[in-house]
């Protein structure tokens, strides 16, 4: 062919009329087109405020970001492209070789890790606290701590801190806080109403809630936006523009989905604790959980993730037999999304610990009928 292809201006709109969708179109590319020289010299001189290039996060990112920042009550939030890179991408803009973090030892297993094995490595000093840590934090703060990470409750052992007795704290030291919010969604807890100064969620779980895309988000106060934004844009961060889309489809559904998943993980909580074989029901809604009255005065619902530990020490062998023996439960790690599942382990937490050395079998309840879920766990529990 003789013709020269060139670039064409392709417009929402189609024989003259407008084109309207509900949704956002998925908006992908690279480069940006500037409406005039003036607008690119301004973006030379970094001083242009609109997008410069596709890293920037385009109009679908902007659209997912800035419905999640109002469900936050925040004053920036940023997507990536899962959630421990929102963590470690936080991390790396507040810290420093020299400084110190304070983490609770109930965190998601990847970020324990990135401190330990990378943060470590550049001069970041790691203090462990205690998950159910309160005001006695101010004991374990040194000069050089500059920022505590918190997850409450924990995703696997559901401990809940005293946010607000350490968010005063912190704040009168100048020191930044940072909460994994992912269990209770923006939904049931809005940390920055209670001082913390960034929010992050893996959107993987119940604000995509379909188990079908990876994505991270944080949410930062007005104090630190300017140098979380910064940072975002120097490393060029930005997400995939079909999954902020998902991720948007998902806020529209969340509080709908977040409610069944509650009422069902409740009706299964409430069984478990008068079944024979079960000891302990770990969940933050119930009366018997540690740190319920935290939970009932800063938190307004439950997710569908909790845990139960049973009476007897049953071997690796019988544990393996019940899970295998599930029908409705996937084995898989993660949770938030509408197919229930489930794991077992041990874990360790400082000082002491009522569940050391037994099974915790996390449930994540999805949006089966709960008493098929029920049936099918009694079966399981016929194994044993």
């Amino acid at each position: 062919m003789s013709e020269t292809i060139g670039w064409h201006d392709y417009s929402d709109s189609h024989g003259g009329k407008k084109i309207t969708t509900i949704n956002p179109a998925v908006q992908s590319g690279s480069t940006v087109l500037f409406e005039n020289y003036e607008d690119m010299l301004a973006a030379q001189s970094g001083e242009y405020p609109g997008v410069t290039y596709g890293t920037g996060g385009l109009a679908t990112q902007k659209a997912f970001e800035e419905a999640f920042c109002r469900l936050e009550n925040g004053h920036t939030t940023k997507a990536f492209p899962s959630g421990i890179s929102a963590i470690i991408n936080t991390f790396m803009t507040f810290t420093q070789g020299g400084d110190e973090i304070l983490l609770c030892d109930n965190v998601y297993g990847p970020t324990a890790r990135f401190c330990h094995k990378v943060l470590a490595k550049y001069g970041v000093k790691i203090t462990s606290i205690a998950s159910d840590v309160g005001g006695e934090i101010e004991s374990q703060i040194t000069d050089k701590t500059k920022l505590i990470f918190l997850e409450s409750p924990g995703s696997n052992t559901f401990e809940i801190q005293d946010i607000r007795a350490i968010t005063k704290i912190a704040s009168e030291r100048n020191i930044i806080t940072v909460i994994d919010n992912t269990w209770a969604t923006p939904l049931h807890l809005k940390p920055l109403d209670l001082g913390v100064d960034v929010s992050i969620h893996s959107a993987t779980k119940y604000i995509c809630g379909y188990s079908d895309l990876l994505m991270g988000v944080a949410t930062v106060n007005k104090k630190y936006a300017a140098t979380f934004d910064a940072f975002y844009h120097s490393l060029e961060n930005y997400t995939n523009p079909h999954d902020c889309y998902l991720a948007l489809r998902g806020l529209r559904t969340l509080e709908v989905r977040l409610k069944a998943h509650e009422t069902s993980a409740y009706e299964i909580a409430r069984w478990l604790e008068g079944h024979e074989l079960v000891d302990k029901v770990i969940h933050p809604g119930l009366a018997s959980h540690p740190q319920h009255d935290l939970w009932k005065r800063d938190y307004t619902g439950a997710a569908g993730l909790f845990a139960f530990t049973f009476k007897k020490n049953y071997s690796v062998e019988h544990i393996g037999s019940f899970v295998n023996s599930l029908n409705m439960f996937g084995l898989g790690f993660s949770w938030g999304g509408f197919k229930s599942l489930i794991t077992a382990g041990k874990f360790k937490r400082g000082g002491e610990w009522s569940h050391d050395g037994k099974h915790l079998i996390r449930l994540n309840i999805g949006l089966e009928n709960a008493k098929d879920l029920k049936a099918d766990l009694e079966l399981a529990f016929q194994k044993l």
